[in-house]
């Protein structure tokens, strides 16, 4: 199927996936009454939304939301693991955006309700998040005895300290408390929750595709390399956006005083 066949909007069983006219896809897992934790359906089809954005050249942002009031993720499927005598978790077990799952595009994170353990993680791994006032975020691995490796990365987010003491105590803490530590991006009450998200990702849209994707990954690059290799992998990344037609497109568009007419290319 060709990257333009994908239909506007579908809904699968257990994530519903809604691809908007303005670029927007929104992504939501809908298993409210289970939490909405990360069972198999609910992998699978968080595999198969993440694919159906990717590969939609019309959609350019993603929001990733839970159903329901009280959840955004509860985490990974307790009862499965007891099931299947998990020890290791597969590498590949966890649909995450920039790691498992290949993504090329900003995503947005809107944290509706609990975000524990595997919610935790996968809101992590999104680009920027968004909280309902009545969200709360833990790494609870240590009250089942399992590990979470995939908190790593939490070290270029939040202070060390604060860091250790999440994954010690395995205690949650409140969307305000995420919001002050740097983890959270912008607070809502909760019927404004998506909303918010959507102004969000809105302000994004406002600029050039390439140079919003050159944006990402210079920040991905100063995350994971030494300020010189940074710098030098940023200028590299940023060739392809400097010689777009955009990159013309913009100076002229705003000498002209009118609004750019983004083409991608």
């Amino acid at each position: 199927m060709s990257k333009t066949q994908w239909s506007n909007a579908q809904t699968t069983d257990a994530v519903l996936f809604d691809g908007r006219d303005d670029g927007i896809a929104i992504i939501t897992i809908n298993r409210p009454e289970t939490r909405n934790c990360l069972s198999l359906e609910v992998r699978e089809g968080l595999r198969v939304a993440w694919e159906r954005f990717e590969n939609n050249d019309a959609l350019r942002i993603a929001i990733l939301t839970g159903s329901g009031e009280k959840a955004f993720c509860a985490g990974g499927d307790l009862k499965e693991m007891v099931e299947t005598g998990m020890t290791v978790p597969p590498r590949d077990m966890f649909p995450l955006p920039y790691d498992t799952v290949e993504l090329s595009k900003p995503t947005i994170a809107a944290v509706n309700g609990v975000a524990f353990a595997g919610g935790w993680m996968i809101a992590q791994a999104c680009d920027l998040c968004v909280a309902s006032h009545t969200a709360k975020f833990a790494v609870t691995e240590v009250k089942v005895g399992r590990s979470s490796p995939w908190a790593s990365p939490l070290i270029h987010m939040i202070p060390q300290r604060i860091m250790m003491e999440i994954l010690l105590t395995g205690k949650p803490i409140s969307a305000q408390r995420a919001y002050e530590i740097g983890l959270v991006n912008r607070l809502a009450e909760p019927e404004a929750l998506l909303n918010t998200a959507l102004e969000l990702a809105a302000e994004i849209l406002e600029g050039a595709p390439l140079s919003v994707q050159a944006a990402r990954e210079t920040v991905m690059l100063s995350t994971e390399m030494g300020r010189s290799a940074a710098l030098q992998a940023a200028r590299h990344a940023s060739v392809y956006c400097y010689n777009s037609e955009d990159a013309q497109e913009g100076p002229t568009a705003f000498s002209e005083k009118r609004q750019p007419q983004w083409k991608g290319r």
